[in-house]
C-alpha cells in the first residue's frame, strides 16, 4: 500500500470565478477522497483560459500524485480543459472516431441532432485512458504523466458523481493500491464561544496534533471543531476521534451541543421542551430569522408561546411603551423581560438592530441581542446593523447559543 498520497481538484469554469454557480462538485470530490484515504490539500479554481488551465495543472502536478479536473469537457469554444491537460503534459491531442461514434449514437438515443462542435469531444490528449461515460455526452480520461495522474471530469454533477463513484475510485484504489486506508472525520458543535477563545481553551498540544488533527471552522455566529482521522479501518480511526473527542470535550466540553449536523435550534429547542419550557421572542430589523428557524424544528410550536416581529427600533419602543433616547442595548434588555414579566413564556430573546445600518466600526452598536430566563438577563451588542449580510444569521445563532448555556447552567450545575 502506498503511504500516502496527496491530491488537488481543480474546478474549472469562469461562472464559477463569477459567482453565478457554487462549486458543490469539489465538495463531493472531497468526500470521497478522505473515505479513501487520499489526502486532499488544494482545491483550486480556474477559469476557462488554455494558458491558465494549463498552469493550474502544471503546479497541482507538482505537488499532488492526483490531479482531479472537473468541467471544461463540453463542445463548445470555451471548453478547454482537454487542450490545457494535453498541454500540461506536452501531448497532442488526438481525434478518436469510435467517441464521435460513440456520441453521435448517444445524441440519437436522445432523439436529438447532434451539431458539428460535439466532434472536439472526441479529440483526447495522446495516450490517455477514456473514462466510460454512460451517463453523458461528454468523454471523459487519464493521463498518467510522470509521478502523477490527471483525472478529467465533466462539470455536470449527475454525470460526475457516476463517474468518480464507479470509475476514478476503483482506478484510485487499484493504482495506488490504497487498500482499506480511510480517512475519517467528526466535528463537534459548539455555542456561546468564540473561534479565538476556544482556540485557547483547546490548547496547541491538541491542535497541533498529527494524527488524528484537530481543526476549528468558525460560522456566523458558532464555531465547529472537526476532529480527522486517518487510518487503515473504520474501527481504528472511530478509536482515534474518540481519544481526540474525549481530550476537546474535558477542555470545552460545556460549549459543545452536537455534532456532525445537529443544528443550535433543534438542541435548543429539544431542550426546552424536555423540560416543559416555553419560549417568547421579539425581533427588530432581522426580518423574523429567529421564530422562523424556531418553527421549523418538531417542538417548535410546542415550546414558541409568542413571536413578535418589528420593522424598526422606534416601532418596537412605542410598543414598549417607552419615550426619550434609549441605547439599542438597553432597549433589547427591556423587551426581552417584558416577554416574560407577563408569564406567556419562561425565556424571553429580543434581537434589536437598526435595519438601515450597515457593517460599523465595533464601538457603534448596531444590533443588541439580550435573554432573560430563571430572573438572569444577558446581553450583547455588535458593530453591524440589519443591511449587513450576516446579521440576521448571526443574531439569531448567537441568541439561541446564549439562551441554550444559560438552561445548561440552570439544569446542569
Amino acid at each position: 500500500m502506498t503511504d500516502s498520497v496527496n491530491a488537488e481538484i481543480i474546478a474549472i469554469g469562469t461562472e464559477i470565478l463569477l459567482g453565478e454557480i457554487t462549486d458543490t462538485n469539489s465538495v463531493f470530490i472531497a468526500k470521497l477522497l478522505r473515505d479513501i484515504g487520499v489526502n486532499l490539500y488544494f482545491m483550486t479554481s480556474v477559469g476557462d483560459n488554455e494558458q491558465r488551465i494549463e498552469d493550474a495543472i502544471k503546479i497541482a502536478m507538482g505537488r499532488a500524485q492526483v490531479v482531479i479536473t472537473c468541467g471544461g469537457l463540453g463542445p463548445t469554444i470555451d471548453d478547454m480543459t482537454r487542450q490545457g491537460v494535453a498541454r500540461a503534459t506536452d501531448r497532442q491531442l488526438v481525434f478518436h472516431q469510435y467517441l464521435l461514434d460513440a456520441i453521435a449514437e448517444r445524441f440519437t438515443g436522445f432523439r436529438s441532432k447532434m451539431t458539428e462542435n460535439n466532434a472536439r469531444q472526441a479529440y483526447l490528449p495522446a495516450d490517455s485512458t477514456v473514462i466510460e461515460n454512460p451517463v453523458g455526452t461528454a468523454p471523459s480520461f487519464i493521463v498518467e504523466h510522470g509521478a502523477s495522474v490527471v483525472v478529467s471530469l465533466p462539470g455536470v454533477p449527475r454525470e460526475m458523481k457516476f463517474l468518480m463513484n464507479e470509475r476514478v475510485v476503483p482506478y484510485l484504489k487499484d493504482r495506488f493500491q490504497l487498500g482499506t486506508g480511510i480517512i475519517k472525520a467528526k466535528v463537534l458543535r459548539t455555542a456561546g464561544i468564540g473561534e479565538s477563545l476556544l482556540d485557547n481553551e483547546i490548547g496547541t498540544e491538541l491542535l497541533e496534533m498529527s494524527n488524528p488533527t484537530v481543526g476549528l471552522a468558525a460560522h456566523a455566529g458558532q464555531v465547529d471543531v472537526r476532529i480527522t482521522a486517518k487510518a487503515q479501518d473504520v474501527s481504528t480511526a472511530d478509536q482515534m476521534i474518540q481519544v481526540g473527542e474525549e481530550q476537546i470535550r474535558a477542555r470545552v466540553g460545556k460549549f459543545i451541543f452536537g455534532t456532525d449536523h445537529e443544528e443550535i435550534e433543534t438542541v435548543l429547542a429539544k431542550l426546552l421542551n424536555a423540560n416543559g419550557l416555553s419560549i417568547s421572542i421579539s425581533e427588530t430589523g432581522v426580518a423574523g430569522l429567529l421564530s422562523e428557524r424556531i418553527k421549523k424544528t418538531s417542538e417548535g410550536m410546542d415550546i414558541l408561546a409568542v413571536a413578535h416581529v418589528y420593522s424598526d427600533p422606534a416601532a418596537l419602543q412605542t410598543e414598549l411603551g417607552l419615550s426619550g433616547n434609549i441605547v439599542i442595548r438597553e432597549l433589547a434588555e427591556k423587551a426581552a423581560n417584558q416577554l416574560v414579566a407577563g408569564g406567556s413564556a419562561d425565556a424571553g430573546i429580543a434581537i434589536v438592530s437598526y435595519p438601515d445600518m450597515d457593517e460599523q466600526q465595533d464601538s457603534e452598536a448596531g444590533t443588541a441581542i439580550a435573554v432573560y430566563y430563571a430572573n438572569i438577563m444577558r446581553s450583547r451588542v455588535y458593530g453591524f446593523g440589519g443591511m449587513s449580510e450576516t446579521a440576521p444569521l448571526w443574531a439569531s445563532t448567537w441568541a439561541m447559543s446564549m439562551l441554550w448555556q444559560m438552561l445548561q447552567e440552570k439544569l446542569n450545575p
